[in-house]
């Protein structure tokens, strides 16, 4: 098998896991590796080849984690989960940790009061998405 050939099914793979995971690293790792591939293609030696791919896949990698460190620390939205600000979820009830279980999206999620506090029950806004949690608001 050829150099290239092993580059340009490697960055496949990457491609390929990545949209079954959803991490965007992997997609950036993929693009190290199909540098690596065109480095074949030009010619360069195995290890010039892992170099390219290296300096690539890895700036790309630390190229995005600043980017999406500066958005989070800018508070900034930014993270894939933005559009979901603004939708519309129904509080039945609060528990003792000022929790709530919503059904939103087809799926269970643990709601929390912005502020901290909750105020009531009935229709909420989504403010924002922290982690697995929505920040909801009493419409």
């Amino acid at each position: 098998m050829a150099d290239w050939t092993f580059w340009w099914l490697l960055a496949g793979a990457a491609v390929a896991v990545e949209l079954l995971t959803g991490t965007f690293y992997l997609l950036m790792l993929g693009i190290g590796m199909a540098a690596g591939a065109l480095a074949a293609h030009a010619g360069a030696s195995m290890t010039a080849q892992v170099v390219a791919a290296a300096i690539v896949g890895g700036g790309a990698v630390a190229g995005w984690h600043v980017a999406r460190r500066r958005r989070i620390v800018d508070g900034l939205p930014g993270n894939n989960m933005d559009f979901d600000a603004g939708e519309r979820v129904h509080v039945d009830a609060w528990t003792a940790d000022n929790t709530s279980t919503v059904r939103y999206r087809g799926t269970v999620w643990t709601a929390v009061p912005a502020g901290g506090t909750p105020q009531g029950t009935g229709p909420h806004c989504v403010r924002q998405v922290d982690g697995s949690r929505l920040v909801v608001e009493k419409i």
